[in-house]
């Protein structure tokens, strides 16, 4: 029985020695990335920061903070030209996975408006839009807004 070349895909820890892969891939996907230090203040925080990759290849990142019950993740992203394959889903899931380790009832996120693709992807996934947060991301010309979103995390033995 031959692999399916998703088998090989891993989902591990982030490392100081990847950020400069992971700001690469940040800088390709948005017009206003995030900083290589941001990712190492949140590597230093001791924020989940994990890596999607094939044996070849880094496809995408995850940030989420747990603490007090509840998690925010920070940013989800895969690299543009490895979109539409599920990669997302599988990250995302992976989030999920850690936010629920760490006994987080709740997973809060905010997304651009103008991200429809994210947007879908946390809905398919069971996000709900709970608020807005007015001019929160830069944006071209002046500033652009936040959709907020949330799920309740059902403890894994009641999740069907």
């Amino acid at each position: 029985m031959n692999a399916r070349p998703s088998d090989a895909i891993q989902v591990r820890p982030m490392k100081q020695a990847d950020v400069e892969a992971v700001s690469a891939i940040e800088k390709r996907a948005y017009p206003f990335p995030w900083s290589p230090g941001i990712f190492r203040d949140c590597l230093r925080a001791g924020h989940h920061c994990w890596l999607l990759e094939s044996p070849q290849v880094l496809l995408g990142y995850g940030v989420l903070s747990a603490a007090a019950g509840e998690a925010h993740l920070l940013n989800l992203c895969i690299a543009p030209e490895h979109q539409g394959h599920g990669h997302g889903r599988r990250l995302l899931a992976r989030m999920i996975d850690l936010a629920r380790w760490n006994r987080a009832a709740q997973v809060f996120l905010e997304v651009r408006p103008s991200n429809p693709r994210a947007i879908a992807l946390y809905r398919e996934y069971g996000f709900n839009e709970i608020g807005l947060r007015p001019n929160y991301y830069p944006a071209t010309k002046g500033r652009e807004d936040a959709i907020v979103m949330a799920i309740e995390l059902v403890p894994p033995e009641f999740d069907r």
